[in-house]
């Protein structure tokens, strides 16, 4: 027969395993948290990318549609004039889009910012005991 060679459980490991089982959990939450939000932030970029490229397909399709309606109008007296005016209205809207487009990236929430707060208070919580 074999012996058990291990050593009976004293208090004093159970407290132990009582505080790693904690710690474990505690990780596991945030952990769970930060996948939440990682896949979230991953659905909600992908359906922006989506859309996104429909409305610029659409648009641009529609933009170029009115240019040469404006430009064939205007085609036996000022065409070159008329190609230049609406040359210089896309690159401003382009630079007010470009504008736009840093001011929302600027103002976007930080990545995993939910989890940072939890584990920001993991660690007050931590400190007070």
């Amino acid at each position: 027969m074999q012996e058990d060679h291990r050593a009976p459980h004293s208090p004093a490991s159970a407290g132990v395993r009582g505080i790693l089982a904690a710690a474990l959990g505690f990780a596991e939450t945030r952990a769970r948290i930060a996948a939440n939000e990682v896949e979230e932030q991953l659905l909600r970029l992908s359906e922006i990318c989506v859309w996104g490229v429909a409305a610029a397909l659409f648009f641009c399709l529609a933009v170029l549609f009115a240019s040469l309606c404006i430009v064939f109008a205007f085609w036996e007296t000022h065409r070159l004039l008329a190609a230049g005016l609406l040359t210089t209205l896309y690159l401003g809207a382009g630079g007010v889009s470009v504008l736009m487009l840093r001011s929302r990236l600027a103002a976007r929430p930080r990545f995993l910012a939910a989890t940072m707060r939890e584990l920001a208070k993991d660690k007050k919580d931590l400190g007070r005991t």
